[in-house]
């Protein structure tokens, strides 16, 4: 996919990436100033189900002169699958959020137990959990921190061992939470001032006619927009994509999902390029 990767267009943007209050590598200060030296001009921070993040990237943004659209990504559920929607202008200020982010505290907690429950079973350290909490910190505990954890305690080799042994999907740490309805998730984003957008589309191994059908619910249930400038998606991918979002007026959006910078497939600003009227960074741009 190198030959489609390039940079957006200008002014740089970034709609789609992590820190350290979830899962990234970077304190959110880092990667507003990883973001500043890679041209990007307008970023959106969305960490995995919590804000916490955003007051210091605020601060950083701006003290870099860098445009931070507050965003989430909120793990919710469709008909029993996992899905991610990310809200790119939310109001962080909401008061709903509170009530909504305990709730997902909560959910990835016991999750967390049961994902060491069963690492421990598979011949994981006891204290896998302490391990994870620890690569975790303040922030939210996901299976990346496992990863880490196992990788600390010399039971794997590298991260992506850790997920393909242990973590990955239908491994033993492959634990699903009760997550909210994506309803919920596509309601407190509107509430909260936000655009709703599908994340990664095409990573959640559904044929084309499949993912059409996804699309047109959650068209149904209010959902504005889709990603599809991102990592690891052709060219032919996109075309359908952009296909889909003019069949049912959705908006489009595009980011790096960016986690960590020896990660050289997500790499901050960096995406395939998508020209189109529907995308939301011109709205962002005007606003």
């Amino acid at each position: 996919m190198t030959d489609t990767l390039k940079v957006a267009c200008l002014p740089g943007f970034d709609l789609h990436m992590h820190s350290t209050a979830s899962d990234g590598a970077l304190s959110p200060s880092e990667l507003v100033t990883l973001a500043a030296a890679e041209g990007v001009e307008y970023m959106a921070l969305t960490d995995h189900d919590t804000l916490a993040g955003l007051a210091e990237a605020r601060e950083a943004a701006d003290h870099a002169g860098v445009t931070l659209i507050p965003g989430v990504e909120l793990t919710c559920l469709w008909n029993r699958r996992v899905l991610h929607v990310l809200g790119l202008g939310i109001d962080p200020e909401y008061p709903g959020w509170q009530v909504y982010e305990r709730r997902l505290v909560a959910l990835r907690q016991a999750r967390a137990e049961k994902i060491a429950g069963k690492l421990i079973a598979r011949g994981a350290p006891e204290d896998i959990l302490q391990q994870a909490r620890q690569q975790a910190g303040d922030g939210q505990i996901g299976r990346p921190h496992f990863a880490r954890a196992l990788l600390t305690r010399g039971v794997v080799s590298s991260e992506n061992e850790a997920f393909d042994r242990y973590l990955g999907q239908g491994k033993a740490g492959d634990v699903r939470a009760e997550w909210p309805d994506i309803t919920e998730a596509i309601a407190i984003i509107r509430q909260s001032g936000g655009f709703s957008v599908l994340a990664h589309p095409t990573k959640y191994n559904m044929t084309f006619s499949r993912l059409r059908l996804l699309l047109a619910d959650l068209a149904q249930a209010g959902i504005d927009g889709l990603e599809v400038g991102c990592p690891n998606v052709s060219q032919d991918q996109i075309g359908l994509l952009l296909r889909i979002a003019d069949t049912l007026n959705l908006k489009i959006s595009s980011g790096s999902d960016f986690h960590n910078p020896s990660v050289p497939w997500t790499r901050v600003g960096r995406f395939p390029a998508v020209e189109s009227s529907r995308h939301l960074i011109h709205h962002f741009i005007r606003h």
